[in-house]
C-alpha cells in the first residue's frame, strides 16, 4: 500500500478547521482534523509535508512521524506540529480501516469501555465564528434551536446550569469567569470588585449542588504570577477540581511557582507541542493533571507515549476538546485505552449542535459517559457531502 493523495477540506461554516484526508492505490482513505490558523496548516501539509510521505507505505507510522513536522516548528502546537497531527490521525484512522479494527484496539486493547465526561461550558458558536474574534467570549447569544448557551449561562445563570448537567448525569462543569479582567489588565491585575465578581458563579454552584459537581477552572494561560496566586487562594474556599493554564507555557519554571502556593491541583499542557515539552513540564513534578491535544501535539503517536510518561510520573492524563468531532472521537480512543485517563472534555453545544453537521457518528453519550463510536479506525468519516458544500474548499497533492 502506498499514499496517492493527499487532500485538505475547509469550510466557510468552520473557519478554524481543517480536516486531512489520505489516500491510497488499495481505496483505503484516513481521515484526521486539527484546529486553528488552518491556512497555515494547510500550507504546511501540501507544501512541505505532501512531497516527503507520497508514495510511501501509510502503515509505516513510526517511520513518517519522523519528518512530518520539518526542520522547524517542532516546539508548541506550532503550524507544522498542527498539520502533522492530523495527518498522524489519519494514518491512525487509515491502519483501522485496513486491519479492520478500531483504533483503540491498535493502541494496546481497551483498558475501559466507556468513560465519564466533564463539560466545558461554551456556546454554540464558540471559537467557530473566526480566527480573528475574541475566543474567550465570542459566541454569547448565539444560541440556535439545537444546542446550549453554556458561556452565557455559566457567567449569568451557575447555578441552573450546574443543575441541568447534573440531570444529564454531567458532574464536571469547566468555566472562565476571571479573563475579562485578565484582558482589562493584560494579565497584570485584578482588582478586589472584580474578583468578587469572578467569584460569584462558584458560589452559586456550591450553593445549588454541594460539592456533587467538579469545578474545573480554567485561565486560559493569561496571567502573571501575582495576580493568578492572588486568584487561586481565592477559589480555594470553594473547592476547585483543577486550575487550568494559570500562566503562559512559554517559561515552565513558574507553573512550579504557582503550584507551589496552591493546594488546588494545577492541570496544563494542551498547548504544548511533542514529547520534549511534555517530558520537561513532567519532571517539574508540579502538575496534578496534564492535558494533551492529540490534534495539535502530534496525534497518536506522541499521544502513546506521552501518556506513558505522564504514568510512569504517576499523572493522569486528560484530552482536550474544543475544536471539532474528528478530534473528540480521536480522544476517546486514547481515553479508553490509556490506565492513566479518567475523564474526557466535552462541550455539550457543539456535540449536540454542529458536530453533527460534519461527521456521520459521533462517539455515543449516554447518561455522562462517552464510548467510541463503533467500527473500525476512528468509527466516523465526514458526511458525504462536506467537499461539495457552498463555501467549501479542497486542496489536492497527489502522486505524479
Amino acid at each position: 500500500m502506498k499514499i496517492t493523495a493527499i487532500e485538505t477540506i475547509r469550510l466557510a461554516s468552520s473557519p478554524n478547521l481543517v480536516w486531512v484526508e489520505v489516500q491510497t492505490d488499495e481505496g483505503v482513505t484516513g481521515l484526521g482534523e486539527t484546529f486553528y490558523g488552518p491556512g497555515a496548516v494547510e500550507g504546511h501539509i501540501h507544501d512541505t509535508l505532501a512531497p516527503m510521505v507520497l508514495g510511501k507505505d501509510p502503515l509505516r507510522i513510526n517511520e513518517i512521524a519522523q519528518y512530518t513536522v520539518g526542520y522547524v516548528g517542532f516546539v508548541g502546537a506550532s503550524a507544522e506540529m498542527r498539520g502533522a497531527s492530523a495527518f498522524d490521525i489519519a494514518l491512525w484512522d487509515l491502519w483501522g480501516k485496513a486491519s479492520g479494527q478500531p483504533i483503540h484496539q491498535l493502541l494496546g486493547g481497551s483498558v475501559r469501555d466507556s468513560i465519564p465526561v466533564y463539560n466545558t461550558c461554551a456556546g454554540t458558536r464558540y471559537v467557530q465564528d473566526g480566527a480573528t474574534q475574541d475566543t474567550r467570549f465570542y459566541g454569547i447569544g448565539t444560541k440556535d434551536s439545537r444546542g446550549y448557551e453554556d458561556l452565557d449561562a455559566f457567567l449569568n445563570n451557575a447555578d441552573e446550569l450546574a443543575l441541568s448537567l447534573l440531570e444529564m448525569g454531567i458532574t464536571g462543569m469547566k468555566i472562565w469567569p476571571f479573563d475579562f479582567a485578565a484582558e482589562r489588565w493584560r494579565g497584570s491585575h485584578i482588582t478586589g470588585e472584580e474578583l468578587e465578581k469572578a467569584l460569584e458563579p462558584f458560589a452559586k454552584i456550591r450553593k445549588a449542588v454541594g460539592d456533587r459537581m467538579n469545578i474545573m477552572v480554567e485561565l486560559h494561560a493569561m496571567w502573571h504570577l501575582t495576580p493568578v496566586r492572588r486568584i487561586a487562594a481565592a477559589l480555594e474556599e470553594f473547592n476547585p477540581f483543577w486550575i487550568e493554564d494559570p500562566v503562559k507555557m512559554d517559561h515552565l519554571s513558574s507553573i512550579g511557582v504557582f503550584s507551589a502556593g496552591t493546594s488546588v491541583p494545577v492541570a496544563t499542557g494542551e498547548t504544548l507541542g511533542g514529547i520534549g515539552q511534555f517530558r520537561s513540564l513532567l519532571e517539574m513534578e508540579a502538575i496534578g493533571y496534564a492535558i494533551m491535544d492529540l490534534a495539535w501535539a502530534g496525534g497518536f503517536t506522541v499521544a502513546h507515549k506521552v501518556a506513558g510518561m505522564a504514568e510512569s510520573w504517576h499523572t493522569p492524563i486528560t484530552f482536550h476538546d474544543c475544536t471539532g468531532p474528528v478530534a473528540l472521537a480521536a480522544c476517546v480512543h486514547a481515553a479508553l485505552a490509556f490506565p492513566n485517563s479518567f475523564v474526557q472534555e466535552v462541550v455539550r453545544a457543539f456535540y449536540y449542535g454542529w458536530y453533527g453537521d460534519i461527521v456521520t457518528q459521533l462517539p455515543p453519550l449516554k447518561n455522562g459517559i462517552i464510548e467510541a463510536p463503533s467500527g473500525p479506525g476512528l468509527g466516523l468519516s465526514l458526511q458525504p457531502d462536506v467537499k461539495t458544500r457552498t463555501g467549501a474548499r479542497v486542496r489536492r497533492s497527489e502522486l505524479g
